[in-house]
């Protein structure tokens, strides 16, 4: 699966994970997997709400140095085991969302000797808003969610 990306709105990485692909997919739709990984440590993800479907919800609560932040989304595409799209733009019902921030694409794919190739890519409606992101540390913050991602996933294996 390949998109095209726009360098000046869109911002992503891919990493080769020694956990299967189907263990991956499963912590990112199973509402107990998210608090493990989801945004850096020591930052805490505190509520999760998942409607895996398109137009479903996926909302989090984050607690970010004692700081409450609540994010609303919707999945977008949802392609089982495959890929995962994802957006603030809107809330469920498809209300639009005020200030909208990215869309998030994850694309898993078999890796060879069992792992998962992992694509993530964050959409920006503008380059200001990527270059913000970027800014922000996307790919330090990210990357630390990939890995926090297969240290849990690598537990969960039998």
């Amino acid at each position: 699966m390949t998109l095209d990306l726009d360098p000046g709105t869109d911002l992503s990485f891919t990493r080769t994970l020694a956990v299967p692909r189907q263990l991956i997919w499963e912590c990112w739709t199973d509402p107990k997997h998210i608090p493990h990984f989801f945004i850096p440590a020591p930052h805490k993800v505190t509520a999760v709400d998942i409607d895996l479907r398109v137009g479903g919800r996926f909302n989090t609560t984050f607690d970010v140095d004692g700081n409450v932040m609540d994010n609303q989304g919707v999945y977008l595409e949802v392609v089982p085991g495959e890929k995962l799209v994802f957006t603030d733009a809107y809330t469920e019902g498809w209300k639009p969302a005020p200030e909208p921030f990215m869309t998030a694409i994850l694309l898993l794919a078999d890796a060879p000797g069992g792992g998962t190739t992992y694509t993530a890519i964050a959409r920006h409606r503008n380059a200001d808003s990527c270059k913000a992101h970027k800014d922000m540390g996307f790919f330090d913050g990210w990357g630390t969610v990939v890995t926090q991602l297969e240290t849990y996933a690598k537990g969960l294996m039998p």
